[in-house]
């Protein structure tokens, strides 16, 4: 472990203390950050990308056993601290910005601790990035639950499917909040997605996505009335909507109880009653 001293040394050399606001929690167990290397089955052929680099202690890691990092930090004092830390590899890039938003050049893993606040958003984004072959990440508990979550339980949602869709995710193991400084309010887990092609047909991408979206906003509701609602937010007439929905398979299920491939069936009907109407 990394002696909370040492950060607290560190940081107090560059005038810096934890931002609340950011979600800075450093990662202070060593061994962990190895085995998470370990995950990622690192080699000199692949080029990492580290979110929310911090203090640099999980990108030297990733350092010694990949060919590239990129270090994306956000905070402007922790990048001079960063790019001070990190001058003798000459395999790390430091950058600064918002990971969501600012550009990246090509990587194919990444394997980090980013801010609890950003992480829904970041799964979505990885999960769209082309080129991307596998994440490890730590992240909330609550929401390592729900990326494995059976349908009709409580944690079973937009993330859960959308998960499914796109990659194998695998929970790695528990990480107590006692390996962070300063310590969140939560316990983490490390997890693994593992990207591969789409276990089950889709028409149109884009649309099944927006209706995983759609549904999942009324997910206690029937699907006829919960596909109403999300087909009218995409601007379709309202009564279109309605008879498009009476006549979807499933109709009278309960949203939370689909299974991924049973969303796909309901967006795969709405695609072909688009593509006939077009035509």
């Amino acid at each position: 472990m990394i002696p909370v001293r040492r950060v607290k040394e560190l940081l107090r050399s560059y005038g810096l203390k934890p931002r609340k606001r950011l979600g800075q929690h450093f990662l202070l167990d060593v061994g962990l950050m190895e085995r998470l290397a370990d995950h990622a089955e690192l080699c000199s052929a692949d080029t990492v990308l580290d979110i929310g680099a911090g203090l640099g202690f999980l990108t030297e890691v990733l350092a010694r056993r990949s060919g590239r990092v990129l270090a994306v930090e956000l905070d402007r004092g922790l990048v001079r601290l960063l790019k001070d830390r990190l001058a003798s590899w000459p395999n790390v890039e430091v950058i600064e910005g918002d990971v969501l938003k600012v550009p990246l050049p090509p990587f194919n893993k990444t394997v980090s601790a980013p801010p609890y606040h950003i992480i829904s958003k970041l799964i979505f984004w990885l999960l769209d990035r082309r080129g991307l072959e596998l994440a490890v990440l730590v992240v909330q508990e609550e929401l390592a639950r729900r990326l494995v979550a059976e349908p009709g339980t409580d944690d079973y949602g937009r993330l859960t499917i959308t998960a499914s869709y796109r990659a194998d995710v695998e929970l790695l193991e528990p990480v107590p909040r006692d390996r962070f400084w300063p310590q969140p309010d939560v316990d983490s887990m490390a997890v693994k997605l593992v990207r591969r092609p789409p276990p089950f047909r889709v028409e149109d991408e884009g649309l099944f996505l927006a209706l995983v979206r759609g549904l999942f906003a009324h997910r206690s509701k029937l699907v006829r009335r919960a596909l109403r609602l999300a087909l009218a937010a995409l601007g379709m007439d309202e009564r279109e909507a309605r008879e498009l929905a009476a006549n979807s398979p499933h109709a009278d299920r309960r949203v939370r109880s689909l299974l991924p491939e049973e969303v796909a069936e309901i967006a795969n009907h709405v695609s072909r009653y688009l593509e006939g109407r077009a035509q």
